[in-house]
């Protein structure tokens, strides 16, 4: 396999000169292809194979333990002037980098082959699909793109018609912390990572394409590029919505994502979309549509169990690659959370006990296909994506943000995206409470200038008067017992009342922050939950929100004049109402 576009073949050549690989393979993305990749690995010791009766044909795979998570201190956005990137960018010159980076290159795959892996973000027929091809020498990565994304044969025929494509390089390098970046360059569409294996850092199409350069483009052919889960909602007599939702690290995505219906909501289904990341485009009516970019899922594996996620546990028990897990006694990957089976071996590879540590690294991972969720939507292979009633900010707050609350409009849903804040966790960062800024939860991935983010996402209030409705959702809000509101399953509750906030079913209580629930229109039947602690979860503190304010206004000002006048005017109003009300 080769190709026929006369720029990718020179671009693969250029590469193999500066790499000097021993060989060249173009990946066809076949079923036959990727079992042979993973018989390759298991030949090599790159994977292990697990219990082949529990958890058919699963593997293990262990990364190098300096590599273990994304390196947001060693990951660059490279455009010609810096103001570009912004202050929530690291930046690099364009010029520099490339100089760096070729020297770190020069005959990195040198006794390795080197793999060109033509990929599709999004259905392959569908106009909102985006392709690309990574270049890398990791077979690891290979295996994981064929889980993650559609790739092969059908995406080379689409760049071969498109002549339009992502270039990638990739390569593990020496593994040496030292030598590790992910470099980005917007304006080129390219992406060069070397000295990591670990998936955020070397599956180029999913963070590096499907988000940061992905997002620049977004800007450029007015789309949005967005860190968001597509859930789809059925209710008892058959309607269907579709909601899209952001929300920073430990707050539930993934849960939300892949969501059961509690007890007493018999008749209602939810099915997934996507899992992690959204493509928004707006028809020739004004109506929003997405699809996810991605195929399957590089989900964190702690925590992940049958009571707490069931779907996604179902889904990694077949046909997964699992990394940095640890293993029970019987050779079944284990990790914190998972309910059954003795650990006795620990994510380096080391016999531990129960008492000396932790099995699995608390960033472990699972990559699977997406069709093994059992509540897998068949539209997530739609070419026209599934069209948004809503769109859900979140994050958590012990104190501050009511359990749910509608935006006044777009403009002002803008600002609630651009204020997301969440308060850090000890098993985090070691200090509790520390509220740390993420607007729309795209604070690690955004290629360019947050306030022309903010600029481009207002833009669209004055394209359309069927945009969503934009709400902001806190899960974690806390009294003197602990949570107030159970979560989990029990977030279709405030979803069914955003879907009736959608269809203008209902009224809602107009605040200085915007609408909130009248407490009737939220059902808590079969809930353990009183009356007082309802309120609490709805009370609005003029003084702490006054003081959020000021800190949202501070955190603007570090974009300086960039920062769009529109955003510095909702929050203005906001301030003013609150002002003006009283406790």
């Amino acid at each position: 396999m080769s190709t026929q576009n006369q720029e990718l073949e020179n671009w693969v050549n250029e590469v193999a000169n500066l790499t000097n690989p021993d060989s060249i393979y173009w990946c066809n993305g076949s079923q036959d292809e990727y079992e042979n990749f993973i018989s390759e690995m298991l030949d090599t010791g790159d994977l292990m194979k697990l219990n082949d009766e529990s958890f058919p044909n699963c593997f293990l795979h262990r990364s190098d333990q300096t590599d273990v998570a994304r390196v947001e201190h060693l990951t660059f956005i490279c455009t010609n002037n810096q103001s570009d990137a912004g202050p929530n960018n690291n930046w690099m010159d364009p010029q520099e980098a490339h100089t760096k980076l070729d020297d770190l290159f020069e005959n990195c795959m040198t006794n390795r082959t080197m793999y060109v892996i033509p990929y599709c973000m999004g259905p392959i027929d569908s106009r909102f699909s985006r392709c690309g091809v990574e270049i890398t020498d990791s077979p690891y990565v290979v295996a994981n793109m064929f889980l993650m994304t559609r790739m092969g044969q059908p995406a080379l025929e689409r760049i071969e018609r498109e002549n339009k494509f992502v270039k990638g390089i990739h390569s593990i390098g020496e593994l040496d912390p030292d030598k590790r970046f992910i470099m980005h360059f917007p304006e080129e569409e390219t992406i060069r990572s070397i000295g990591s294996g670990y998936g955020g850092n070397a599956l180029l199409g999913k963070k590096c394409h499907a988000l940061r350069i992905a997002s620049w483009q977004a800007l450029k052919e007015n789309w949005l590029a967005e860190h968001m889960l597509i859930v789809e909602i059925e209710n008892p007599v058959g309607d269907k919505f579709y909601i899209a939702a952001a929300f920073p690290s430990a707050c539930g995505k993934t849960n939300l994502a892949m969501l059961i219906p509690p007890v007493g909501y018999e008749g209602w289904n939810v099915r997934t979309i996507g899992d992690d990341i959204a493509w928004l485009h707006m028809d020739e009516s004004g109506q929003i549509w997405a699809i996810n970019p991605e195929a399957g899922y590089f989900g964190v594996v702690p925590g992940t169990n049958e009571d707490d996620n069931e779907n996604a546990y179902k889904a990694i028990q077949s046909n997964a690659i699992f990394t940095n897990v640890g293993l029970t006694d019987d050779n079944e990957p284990w990790w914190e959370g998972k309910k059954d089976g003795n650990p006795t071996i620990d994510w380096k590879g080391e016999e531990i006990s129960a008492d000396e540590g932790v099995f699995a690294h608390p960033n472990s991972r699972f990559t699977v296909s997406a069709k093994n969720n059992p509540k897998y939507s068949n539209l997530a292979d739609s070419p026209s994506g599934v069209p948004i009633c809503a769109i859900v900010f979140g994050g958590r707050r012990s104190e501050l943000a009511p359990l749910v609350y509608e935006s006044k409009d777009w403009k002002h849903g803008v600002l609630v995206g651009a204020s997301v804040g969440s308060e850090t966790t000890a098993a985090a960062t070691g200090e509790v409470g520390v509220v740390r800024r993420d607007p729309m939860a795209m604070k690690p991935f955004c290629g360019y200038n947050f306030a022309d983010y903010w600029s481009h996402w207002l833009s669209f209030s004055k394209q359309s008067e069927r945009l969503p409705k934009i709400f902001h959702v806190n899960w974690f809000r806390k009294n003197e017992k602990g949570f107030i509101w159970p979560g989990f399953g029990d977030n279709l509750r405030v979803l069914e009342w955003i879907i009736k906030r959608c269809q203008n079913k209902i009224g809602a209580l107009e605040t200085p922050i915007g609408f909130l629930p009248n407490l009737d229109d939220i059902d808590t039947k079969g809930l353990e939950i009183t009356d007082e602690s309802m309120t609490d979860l709805f009370n609005i503190d003029q003084s702490q929100w006054l003081q959020e304010m000021d800190s949202i206004k501070d955190y603007f000002s570090e974009y300086g004049d960039r920062m769009p006048e529109m955003l510095i005017e909702e929050h203005s109003k906001v301030v003013s109402a609150l002002k003006n009300s009283s406790d």
